[in-house]
């Protein structure tokens, strides 16, 4: 669906990243998703499962960064997001867990 890439670890582990529009829920723009799993399969089943169901992987045009590697190998659930890098990024946004950006945002007052 969008660009994307993986890398494999030595343990036999791949991390998968995905730059993905962001659901309607939650706004405007791109995000970039990470997953660590057991292979590519798995983690874009992980995605599926989560409701984003046209996920797809086609190639290794952008894969995972070694720190994009090192933030998902050190998070607990393996699966996390953030604003996709744009020719405007100045700053850094910390990663968040992908329960953040398949919440519903509030309702108005």
């Amino acid at each position: 669906m969008a660009a994307g890439g993986f890398s494999r670890l030595p343990n036999g582990t791949v991390v998968v990243a995905l730059n993905l529009p962001r659901p309607v829920a939650s706004g405007s723009g791109s995000v970039r998703v990470l997953v660590h799993a057991q292979n590519r399969a798995r983690a874009l089943t992980r995605l599926r499962n989560l409701g984003l169901r046209a996920v797809y992987l086609r190639g290794n045009g952008a894969p995972p960064t070694p720190d994009e590697i090192t933030a998902v190998l050190h998070h607990p659930d393996g699966l996390i997001w953030r604003t996709a890098p744009g020719a405007d990024a100045v700053v850094a946004e910390l990663w968040h867990p992908i329960r953040t950006l398949m919440r519903r945002p509030a309702a108005p007052l």
